[in-house]
């Protein structure tokens, strides 16, 4: 009779006292090393075994701590912004915090704000500057940040002479019980916002930036 492969591997597990009876007889059996080269004594072969699942896990933890470390610090980073934030009294204090902050934290090399419905000291600044229907519509629509290379013309047109050479774009809309704004950041880096990343931050960031402009709002009978 001829058994097979399997068949031999179901008699085994089915009869593990054969690995009792005949240890000596395992001693000397050689196999293929795995990463190739000479053969080997099975149980070197189950050490080698092993050390590569060990090796796998502990990539695999070194992994799992690096993310925390690196949530770990954008977490704190946010704590830093949001204690900024709620601490300036002052419009243009508050949009001095938010650009140091994204620049220096969180090393954003490009932004662009724009604001509406504000009550501000200095109306004259370009975060205030009017915007077109088709802002306004986009804002209204983006219920989550968007991150990709596609923007309206308008929005390039915010970075001045350095739009030309900006090829990622991360989009945020504003708004508390109504749309105030957009947060725009940007990079010559197409792989720093790219469309299948994580946006969790970037909501979270909208949110925190929105909560923070709220005091600043018109009251809803005079906005326009």
């Amino acid at each position: 009779m001829k058994f097979s492969s399997e068949d031999v591997a179901q008699y085994l597990r089915e009869h593990p006292e054969f690995f009792e009876e005949y240890a000596e007889m395992l001693t000397g059996i050689q196999v293929p090393h795995p990463h190739g080269g000479r053969a080997i004594p099975i149980s070197e072969r189950q050490i080698v075994a092993l050390r590569d699942k060990n090796r796998v896990l502990q990539d695999k933890l070194g992994e799992l701590i690096r993310f925390g470390e690196e949530n770990g610090a954008i977490t704190e980073k946010m704590h830093r912004l949001s204690v900024a934030l709620l601490a300036c009294d002052r419009l243009t204090d508050f949009m001095h915090g938010l650009n140091f902050h994204l620049r220096e934290d969180f090393s954003v090399p490009h932004l662009a704000l724009r604001l509406w419905d504000i009550s501000a000291e200095d109306m004259e600044l370009p975060e205030f500057t009017p915007v077109s229907t088709d802002i306004h519509i986009l804002a209204d629509s983006l219920l989550h940040p968007y991150c990709g290379s596609h923007v309206l013309d308008e929005i390039k047109g915010w970075f001045g002479e350095d739009a030309i050479r900006l090829r990622s774009f991360a989009i945020v809309a504003l708004r508390a019980e109504r749309t105030m704004g957009l947060l725009i950041m940007a990079s010559e880096d197409p792989e720093r916002f790219y469309p299948e990343m994580g946006i969790i931050y970037l909501a979270q960031l909208g949110e925190l930036v929105s909560a923070a402009l709220r005091r600043f709002t018109k009251p809803p009978n005079s906005a326009k």
